[in-house]
């Protein structure tokens, strides 16, 4: 009885064999995700957002007091606001002062609070200006020509 039943599964496993489809191997190809390394670019909104949600670390600078990414308040939104104003006062008259009726650019010195603006002719119609911060006595120059 034994060998017949034997004998059933071996023709049950043979007719499995010949019926089954001819398996084939392929070649394993290895494709990047990381748009760095040659991923799709349409990979890096997903991989920076799954970055950021595990970052668990956070700029000292931002938060609710304001800086970078942090929400202001409508004092500090109204001051910001008021200090640009006064800066861009500050830079019209100090405009005015270097500049001649013509529009060009003349040869001097002026003195703000916190400023001093030195323009210096260097000649062939090339003038260099420097600003110097009273305060810490850093300086920045430039040169404009044709004017």
């Amino acid at each position: 009885m034994r060998s017949h039943t034997t004998r059933i599964v071996r023709a049950m496993l043979l007719a499995m064999l010949v019926q089954a489809p001819a398996l084939q191997a392929t070649e394993l190809v290895y494709t990047p995700v990381n748009p760095s390394f040659g991923g799709s670019p349409l990979n890096g909104a997903v991989l920076l957002n799954a970055a950021q949600a595990q970052n668990k670390h956070t700029d000292p600078k931002s938060g609710p007091a304001g800086g970078i990414g942090g929400q202001q308040t409508p004092l500090q939104q109204f001051n910001d606001i008021l200090e640009r104003a006064v800066l861009n006062r500050l830079v019209s008259a100090a405009t005015t002062s270097v500049m001649g009726a013509d529009g060009k650019l003349q040869p001097g010195t002026v003195t703000t609070g916190n400023f001093t603006i030195q323009i210096t002719d260097l000649g062939g119609g090339l003038l260099q200006v420097t600003t110097t911060d009273k305060v810490t006595g850093a300086s920045t120059s430039f040169q404009v020509g044709g004017m």
